[in-house]
């Protein structure tokens, strides 16, 4: 066998529409990265902002930690202890 049959020509490259076609391509895997980490983004960092808000308040007692920061003097208008 000789060279020439074992070679063949190259294919010829898509000129026409490349742009369209790469824009559509990128379109659309920027649009499944988006909605990943939306839905990434809400179920990680929200919800676990919520509960641990939720959390915090549960046990917060407001008049308690009044106290606290006015025996400090953290206050101007309230004197001390």
């Amino acid at each position: 066998m000789s060279a020439a049959e074992v070679t063949k020509p190259l294919p010829r490259p898509q000129l026409r529409g490349l742009l369209r076609s790469s824009i559509k391509r990128n379109l659309i895997s920027v649009a499944i990265t988006i909605t990943t980490a939306a839905v990434l983004m809400k179920f990680v960092h929200n919800d676990g902002r919520k509960t641990a808000y939720a959390e915090f308040y549960k046990n917060y007692d407001i008049d308690k930690e009044f106290e606290r920061m006015r025996k400090k003097g953290l206050f101007d208008s309230c004197p001390s202890d």
